[in-house]
């Protein structure tokens, strides 16, 4: 219990794919104009990252490394996230066509989406493992568990950034910060928040 619940503060903050990794930072600015885009976005992310732990985990594990293949780790990672992407993709246009629309370009990106690829990297690497406490490999449950709470962490980071964008653009500014830079201002005052994390001791 005590595994899972430093998984959860280390990936959804202290480590925080976003704002600290700087990792998936094409969808946060993209998506984040509005809110309900960014909970769409954050939550296909986190869905997409969980099921990627979970299926790419198992074929390091027992097929890539046992077999000396282990070189061919992220052509095999970014084979199957591409997979679960298309199933969304999928989905989403059948039974949500609206989510589908406000995410245009921006849910095919989750395939390359380096948070994505970044999550099924860690969690195969001893220093993560290590870092949590955790003697030897991470673990099936606690590599699922360190992929949901990284997605829980990039929709905890994009919604707090679509909730002040959408504040801002109602408010009188000047207008030549409108756009990227005001996006970028914003960004950075979320990573000085989320820096705070780093410091506490647990």
């Amino acid at each position: 219990m005590g595994t899972l619940l430093l998984i959860a503060l280390t990936a959804t903050f202290i480590n925080n794919f976003v704002v600290v990794q700087f990792l998936g930072i094409c969808p946060f600015l993209g998506v984040s104009k509005d809110t309900k885009s960014a909970i769409g976005m954050g939550v296909a992310v986190t869905f997409v990252m969980t099921i990627t732990c979970l299926v790419t985990y198992p074929i390091y594990t027992l097929i890539l490394e046992p077999n000396g293949l282990a070189y061919l780790e992220v052509i095999v990672f970014i084979f199957v996230i591409a997979a679960l992407v298309q199933m969304i993709e999928s989905f989403l246009k059948k039974f949500s066509p609206t989510l589908y629309n406000a995410m245009g370009i921006y849910l095919p990106l989750i395939t390359t989406n380096c948070a994505v690829l970044g999550v099924a990297e860690l969690v195969i690497d001893a220093g993560t493992a290590e870092a949590l406490g955790i003697i030897g490999s991470m673990g099936l449950l606690n590599s699922v568990a360190y992929g949901f709470f990284g997605g829980v962490g990039f929709l905890v980071s994009i919604v707090i950034m679509s909730g002040i964008r959408e504040k801002i653009t109602k408010k009188p500014f000047n207008k030549r910060l409108s756009g990227f830079p005001i996006a970028m201002l914003i960004a950075t005052f979320i990573a000085m928040a989320f820096y705070v994390f780093s410091m506490i001791s647990i």
